[in-house]
């Protein structure tokens, strides 16, 4: 951890993710003292449309179409980044309204992905909602951009919920693998979870091994001051972890992003999709 706190980079789309998004943000930057980034990025599909639709028309009539698609061109880039500016203002308007007092904005265009990797090495951690302004709801689809950035990200990914409620309890879903062991070495690091009370699980089978594991992840963080309780639950990992996160109460998922179990499957396969969606709470997803 560096002396100066790192931002926390929060990604806003215009979706109804993003008022969320924001006071998640600000929850975490009150927690860890960090200044907020809110960036929103003109993503291809917003640049102007490159397309020649003057095809064999007569000259005289030709240029003076593609003079009027120019003039289009520039209004539509002019008004995309426009609405980028407004949506950049709201998010600080609510960060603001927070109690947020170090705030900045940036306007990108390009890709997501390339436009984080360029600014993450001074993140502490990624925000961004559960569905962009382009997901479709009916086919069930998180959006792609967000399984992008969870693969491409080396940092932390906070992936926001709907509706923002203060956060008590976190659930930690435990599979022995190196991101999970750094996971719970994160928490118990990081003010971000100071005075929460924490629920390790693991889904499978009781081995010594097991046990083990989260006998350890338990020493630790009840090392850091936590109030800490662990489970080893039966079943599939996505139903057998949705089910305690309602049981328990549970305001917040953290995950490893990478693991060498059942749990593995719920971030690389398409699993990753379903648990995200399911449960109705934030996940944090640890490299």
């Amino acid at each position: 951890m560096t002396e100066h706190p790192q931002k926390i980079v929060a990604l806003v789309d215009g979706s109804i993710y993003s008022a969320s998004l924001c006071e998640h943000a600000a929850w975490v930057s009150q927690r860890t003292d960090a200044p907020v980034e809110v960036m929103h990025v003109l993503g291809r599909r917003d640049a102007p449309d490159r397309a020649d639709f003057s095809g064999t028309i007569a000259l005289g009539a030709r240029s003076a179409l593609l003079e009027e698609l120019a003039t289009l061109d520039a209004a539509r880039a002019k008004l995309v980044s426009q609405r980028g500016r407004a949506i950049l203002e709201d998010a600080r308007a609510i960060l603001d309204k927070a109690g947020v007092t170090e705030i900045s904005t940036r306007l990108r265009q390009g890709d997501i992905v390339e436009a984080i990797s360029e600014i993450e090495a001074d993140a502490r951690l990624i925000m961004i909602g559960k569905r962009g302004e382009a997901a479709d709801f009916a086919k069930g689809h998180l959006g792609s951009n967000l399984e992008r950035i969870i693969r491409a990200s080396r940092k932390p990914v906070f992936v926001a919920a709907r509706a923002f409620k203060p956060i008590s309890r976190v659930l930690v879903a435990y599979d022995g693998g190196v991101s999970a062991m750094k996971a719970v070495d994160h928490i118990a690091r990081s003010p971000l979870f100071a005075g929460l009370a924490v629920h390790v699980a693991t889904v499978g089978s009781a081995t010594p091994e097991v046990k083990k594991g989260l006998e350890n992840a338990q020493a630790l963080l009840q090392g850091a001051g936590l109030e800490v309780e662990t489970s080893i639950l039966p079943g599939q990992p996505e139903t057998a972890l949705s089910k305690l996160i309602e049981d328990a109460q549970i305001d917040l998922l953290v995950m490893g992003a990478y693991g060498h179990s059942r749990i593995r499957s719920l971030i690389i396969g398409s699993t990753t999709t379903a648990m995200i969606q399911s449960c109705k709470v934030p996940v944090v997803l640890m490299r």
